[in-house]
Order: C-alpha cells, then structure tokens, then sequence
C-alpha cells in the first residue's frame, strides 16, 4: 500500500514538473512572439539614435559649419544614391527640373544621361539641341563638367551643373573609344525643346517615324501620322535610336496602336500593390501595317518597352543594336510642397516574362552603325561585344541620318543618298520592303 501511494505520488510530481516545463515554455514562446514587435520597433529607435548621434557630431566638429538643413538633404541624397543608380533625393532645383522635361521645354544641353559601371554616361543626345550639334554622342564618358569632376558625383547633381541660363556656355571632358586621350567640348546652354515626334516618307509608301523622347504627347502624335497617311503608306518605320525612354502611359500608348492583344508589359515590385500589368486593346489599334523597329545602345526604359513588347508580341522586326538596358521602375514621391524623393519600386517585365534590366532587347537582325559605303568619317567606328553589366556600350558612335541638318531644303523625304549614310536605317527599309511583298502575297 505504502509503495503504491509513493508510485502515486510520484507519477502526480512527474506531471506536475511536466505541466510546469510545458508551461514554461510557452510562457516564454508567447513572450517571445509578444516581444517580436517591440524588438523591432526598439531597433529602429536604435538606429535613429545612432543618425542622431552622427548627425550632432558632425554639426559640432566638421571643419566647414553647415546647417541642420544641409546635412539632413545630404544624408538623404547619400542613403538614395547608394540604393541604386536611379534612386535619388531631389531638392527644389532637382524637382523643378524633373516637372520641366516631361512638359517637353526646358534649358541646357540636350543630352540624357545615366550611371554605368559608377560611370556618368550618355545615354543619347537629343537632336538638334547644342549637345547633338557639338557631336556628343550616346555610349560618351563625361569626365569633367567644366572644372568639376564627375566620378563619385550622382545623377541629379551632374544634371544640376549642365543646367544653366540660355547662351552661357559649358565645358565638357568627355572619354571615347579611339581617342588617345580625353576630348573637350565647348558648348553654348540653350532651351531645349523637344520635338518628339516628325515624319518622313521612304520611296513614296514607307512612314519613317522618328521619336526623340516620350513625353505627354508622343502616342497622340503617332496617331495623328498614322492616320494622315493612311491609305498611303504601305509599311512603317518606328525610329527609337537615342531614345532614353519617358512617360510609361506614353509607351503603353503607342505600343497600343499597333498592337491588339496581349500584354504589353508588366511590373513587379516588393509590395503586392506595386504589381500592374498594362494591356493592348483593339479599339485602340489603328495600324496592322508592316512594322520595323530601329534601336541601338541609345534607346532605353520606354523605348525598350515598346520594341521588346512588339519583339515578344510577334508584331514587327527589330532591327539596330542592343538596348541600354534600364527595366526598373521609379517612382517620385513629394515628401514636401517643394522636394521629393525618387525611388525604384519595381522591375519591367516584357510579355514574354523576360526582364529589361541590366540585358536591353537584342535586335531581331542586329547591324552596326556607320554608313553603307566608306569614307574618311572618324565617327564610323563598329560596336565591340557586349561583355558584362553596362559595359561595351560604350564603344560605339551611331552613324544615323541627321534629318536636322541633312533635310535643310526638304522635311517631308528621306533620299537614298541619305540612306547611304546609315546603313542601320537601310537595313530596316529592305526588311520593310520585304514584308510589303510578304502581306501582298496572303
């Protein structure tokens, strides 16, 4: 009897130490999973402490005196830049600049640019503006602004220098392959208006159209071409060379007026509601003509919407050299009445699922810029291999027409002695050719 209450005794205390342990623990998994919240949130109070700290420190001891002011804007510009290439810390004068060029008029150079491989690099000049005419040329390494050097500096403070009064003039170190050593560009600011959208006709029954940028006005534009020369035109030539991109809606848009069905592109991002997929629809197609596409190293972020949608989408042929390469998405975000902040918040995707980024769209038929045939012209250099991540883009200057300069007496042509001297543009009008003669055929 005696062992029989010990052994109930004791089965009672193993229960008992068990509930207790069994207690325990869940006592400290429910007290761990409570704490979780402010654990975190005591890390960011960390971590604000430790800004605040560095911030006092330097307000206090830096050599040259700058406000609380100061320092903050450039806390907020270093903690951007270093994001990504495209993510920045826009002031006043940053903000103000950005409204100006998507309103398609704005003072300076002409000339977009980007960072590759920590490089400030042209991504295209704008024809006709001063940068185009002094031969700034996409794939340049811009060195120096005036005295100032570029390496380390970002996007938004570059643009901030080469921004200037109308008729004050510029200095620009710029490196290119086969110059021995650097070349200087002295050029004189300027407004910079924007002609985003002209057209030429090719033989009487091609529509060679030309897009420079895509601001607001491009797909209305394009419509308005499309529909004068329908009727007329037999094919059509959509020219996206030196394109650096714009306005999404504005290459959805245009990509919509050839395209029927299908998606055109797609975006995903970090957060659920960043994801957006952008469709054609039939009634707004107007054109079911032949369709080439020109790129080229110069052609970027909605350019290579437009043609990498029509390359999956089966629409045309693209024809010139790999694209930049830019398939990420920013968005600006006002944190104030007067500056705001850039922020990359998702990735381009084509229909077929492929990303932009960091590849470009590869050319149906790929051809080198230059002119058909050969002539003492230093800029006819060909494209070297594409190797890693933004490089070999930088080895080539394009050999397009200037319809600026070469269509003086005549706006409305394109001759053939003109096509001569861009033998990537020739290119494209025997393949438009070809599939005029293909359609007749069906």
């Amino acid at each position: 009897m005696k062992n029989k209450k010990m052994m109930v005794v004791g089965f009672i205390s193993a229960v008992s130490i068990t509930l207790a342990l069994s207690t325990s623990l869940i006592a400290k998994s429910n007290a761990a999973a409570q704490s979780s919240e402010p654990s975190l949130e005591a890390s960011r109070l960390q971590s604000l402490a430790k800004f605040t700290k560095v911030l006092s420190i330097v307000e206090q001891y830096n050599v040259d005196a700058l406000g609380i002011d100061q320092l903050v804007d450039k806390s907020l510009q270093g903690m951007l830049s270093n994001l990504d290439a495209h993510s920045s810390f826009m002031d006043k004068k940053s903000f103000d600049s950005l409204k100006s060029q998507t309103d398609g008029e704005f003072g300076g150079l002409g000339i977009t640019v980007g960072m590759r491989d920590n490089a400030l690099t042209v991504i295209a000049p704008i024809e006709g503006t001063p940068a185009d005419k002094a031969g700034i040329k996409a794939g340049d390494i811009i060195l120096k602004i005036n005295e100032t050097a570029t390496l380390s500096m970002n996007i938004d403070d570059a643009v901030g220098l080469m921004r200037g009064k109308p008729k004050t003039p510029i200095n620009l170190t710029i490196i290119r392959k086969g110059a021995s050593e650097p070349l200087k560009f002295h050029i004189i600011r300027d407004i910079i208006t924007v002609e985003s959208v002209y057209t030429r006709t090719i033989d009487n029954n091609i529509l060679y159209i030309r897009i420079t940028s895509f601001d607001k006005k491009v797909a209305a534009d394009v419509k308005g071409a499309l529909l004068k020369h329908a009727g007329k035109a037999k094919g059509v030539i959509l020219d996206l060379r030196n394109n650096p991109g714009g306005l999404l809606d504005q290459a959805v848009d245009l990509t919509d007026l050839f395209v029927d069905e299908g998606v055109i592109v797609s975006q995903k991002g970090r957060n659920k509601s960043d994801d957006v997929s952008y469709s054609a629809t039939k009634k707004s197609t107007i054109c079911r003509l032949p369709l080439v596409v020109m790129v080229n190293e110069g052609s970027a972020s909605a350019s290579e919407i437009v043609s990498g949608a029509i390359q999956d989408l089966k629409r045309g042929v693209i024809v010139g050299a790999t694209t930049f390469g830019k398939g990420s998405v920013q968005v600006v975000m006002p944190i104030t009445d007067i500056e705001a902040i850039k922020l990359t918040i998702a990735r381009y995707y084509l229909p077929s699922g492929r990303t932009i980024q960091a590849v470009g769209v590869i050319p149906d038929v790929e051809v080198d810029a230059g002119e058909v045939k050969k002539h003492e012209n230093s800029f006819n250099i060909k494209e070297a291999d594409l190797k890693k991540h933004l490089e070999g883009e930088l080895e080539k200057v394009n050999g397009m027409v200037d319809v600026t300069e070469a269509n003086a007496t005549n706006k409305t042509i394109i001759t053939k002695e003109q096509l001569t001297k861009d033998i990537q543009l020739k290119e494209g009008v025997g393949i438009i050719k070809a599939l005029i003669i293909t359609k007749g055929k069906e």
